[in-house]
């Protein structure tokens, strides 16, 4: 037995070349008892639709600008928009707490609920299995509270809608029991949301921002981007068994260094400074009837937790020394885009277009110019949204993130620092590894022939490859028609282009692919309702579903059915016996795929009721088109 847990919890231990393939959704989190940073997950997306999931744990040490990889039989799944907190307790621990997965092809989707610690001394998981525990659910946030794992909100969608929530648990780590924060109805609390910053306090934690969408009949959803503040107050009685929570609203200052209303910008840390940082983001703006404008940042701001005001983080130039040396300058490649609307005269004066500098050039597509090294602003990396932030002690660490060219996404891989006590500079460790085209509505044609050896795994070397983005000033506008990409979450449910699954795929075929990919076919079919017919959707059973259950809400169904089949003056007690048996038959019918795809969802972290509410909603209303990537 102890060989078997041995062998189970066997750690192997590899030093990487660079930081981790291009991932989105992934989770950068500071080490509590020493100075290194850990990423743990994620998903990217393929240009010819291939969903990958990663599991990978990497370590981060800049004092060596190393990177290793811990590999561990016993770990969490493939997952990302996960959350991942951090405690120095007995050597320092990681936990995480739920996320999503999807099958390569994206034929099945699922939420996690399941909840692992990482022991940072033997860098091997353990699963905390308790009865108590918050729902699946991805896009939530967690923070440490003295002794206390607070968890608030994120969104729950298994493919049709997407419920979006706001209910506040804690999780105590000497006790590893979770429980859940009970308000009256009269209370105020934030509205539900995914996606926003959850920075600790002394007094307790604040809430920031964050993602979600209206629901109205018969009109599509309409995402939401939110830039109220919130504080959760907690009270620590010794008296009292549990701490006491509250919801208090903050208003925020009027500033003009507020930042504007935008999505993918959630807060790292700053623990030093008592101060949540923001970097980058997007705001869909309506610019007429036809069509958003979409506006990347790439500015910095940090918010202070105690006074809730906000500060532009502007980097600051160098001062001039005397005498009449020539200024540093040499040959660049920068990217042509647009001038920045501070500059515009200075521009007009030259008659020629302002320039925008990017981290990750690539000659072919650049102008040969020359750049003054003295220009802090030379070395912002790109605009980008859904950016890794993590501060280590003063200095901001950013990874990846998200750029769009028209209707395409593009994960950018590039790695950079910032001394955040200073701000003289960006440090770029790692530029961007690929190319992104300029042109808004760039085909894939165009796109092949970048570098993509670590994009993915082992097995992908044939996969096409993204493309290259130079990038600079604090915003860059891309004009798109049609919606706005409320939402970010890839679009996965109703787009046409989307390979559908014939609803034959989910009859029982005869031997001729397995189990497996049988149950995959059938939850990818079961959700998606525009290709269902009503008859098919009350005849087929669902996960969760008992034979008496599935007979109840379809008996006239199969009464009818009887009747059509047998004696014209069939009828009472016998008719009902027939269409049982009828609804009998194909329950047993579909019985093994059932069984397969409810050991899928319980790897997910369902329990019988969660399967069965998701059950009940597949006649519901789909959410409709919605795109992957805003949390």
């Amino acid at each position: 037995m102890r060989l078997e847990w041995e062998e189970a919890h066997t750690v192997t231990e590899e030093v990487v070349e660079g930081p981790p393939s291009k991932r989105a959704n992934a989770t950068l989190t500071a080490c509590p008892n020493g100075n290194h940073l850990w990423c743990i997950g994620g998903e990217y997306f393929s240009e010819d639709g291939k969903a990958y999931f990663y599991n990978d744990v990497f370590r981060y040490s800049p004092d060596k600008n190393e990177w290793r990889k811990f590999i561990c039989p016993t770990c969490p799944g493939p997952r990302s928009a996960h959350s991942v907190v951090a405690t120095p307790a007995a050597g320092g621990k990681l936990f995480l707490f739920g996320g999503e997965f999807s099958s390569l092809y994206q034929n099945s989707f699922h939420h996690y609920r399941d909840f692992w610690v990482f022991d940072i001394p033997t860098h091997s998981w353990e699963r905390i299995e308790t009865k108590i525990r918050p729902s699946a659910r991805s896009g939530h946030r967690m923070a440490i509270w003295k002794h206390y794992i607070i968890l608030f909100g994120g969104f729950y969608d298994p493919g049709y809608r997407t419920q979006y929530l706001n209910d506040t648990w804690f999780f105590d780590t000497q006790e590893y029991k979770w429980k859940q924060v009970e308000f009256k109805e009269t209370d105020r609390k934030p509205p539900p949301r995914s996606g926003f910053s959850f920075l600790p306090t002394p007094e307790g934690i604040v809430v920031y921002g964050g993602y979600c969408k209206e629901y109205t009949k018969g009109k599509r959803p309409v995402g939401v981007i939110l830039d109220d503040t919130w504080f959760l107050r907690i009270t620590l009685d010794p008296s009292a068994v549990a701490p006491t929570f509250k919801w208090e609203k903050r208003r925020v200052p009027s500033s003009a260094h507020v930042p504007s209303p935008r999505a993918g910008a959630t807060m790292a840390l700053w623990s030093t400074r008592a101060m949540g940082i923001m970097f980058g983001g997007v705001t869909d703006v309506e610019r007429d009837e036809e069509g958003m404008e979409s506006v990347f940042w790439t500015d910095l701001y940090g918010y202070h937790i105690e006074t809730s005001r906000w500060s532009s983080m502007n980097l600051k130039r160098p001062k001039k020394t005397g005498g009449t040396k020539k200024k540093q300058t040499r040959p660049s490649t920068i990217k042509i885009l647009a001038f920045d609307s501070d500059n515009e005269d200075e521009v007009a004066e030259q008659d020629k277009p302002a320039l925008t500098v990017r981290g990750g050039v690539y000659p072919s597509q650049t102008a040969h110019i020359e750049q003054d090294l003295d220009d802090p602003e030379s070395t912002k990396p790109m605009a980008r949204y859904n950016a890794m932030l993590a501060v280590l002690r003063n200095t901001l660490h950013i990874y990846g993130g998200i750029i769009e060219r028209g209707s395409r996404e593009y994960t950018l891989d590039d790695f950079h620092t910032i001394q955040l006590d200073k701000l003289d500079r960006y440090t770029c460790l790692r530029p961007i590894s690929f190319v992104v085209p300029d042109n808004a509505e760039s085909s894939s044609e165009d796109d092949s022939g970048g570098d993509d050896d670590s994009s993915i795994d082992d097995d992908s070397s044939n996969e096409k490859d993204d493309a290259e983005v130079e990038g600079g000033s604090d915003f860059e506008v891309k004009s798109r028609k049609g919606k706005g990409k409320k939402g970010r979450k890839q679009e996965t449910e109703s787009d046409e282009d989307e390979v559908k699954i014939d609803k034959k795929e989910h009859e029982v075929a005869v031997g001729s692919i397995d189990l497996r990919t049988q149950a995959s076919a059938f939850m990818t079919v079961s959700t998606e309702n525009s290709g269902r017919s009503a008859e098919d959707i009350l005849s087929t059973p669902t996960p969760g579903e008992t034979l008496a259950m599935f007979y109840a809400r379809s008996r006239e169904y199969w009464a009818q059915k009887a009747h059509t089949r047998g004696a014209v003056d069939s009828r009472g007690k016998q008719l009902r016996r027939d269409g049982f048996g009828l609804a009998e038959e194909r329950y047993a019918e579909y019985k093994p795929i059932l069984e397969e795809v409810e050991k899928i969802l319980a790897e997910a972290g369902l329990d019988d009721k969660e399967m069965r509410e998701m059950s009940r909603d597949v006649s519901g209303v789909s959410s409709g088109g919605q795109s992957r990537n805003r949390r």
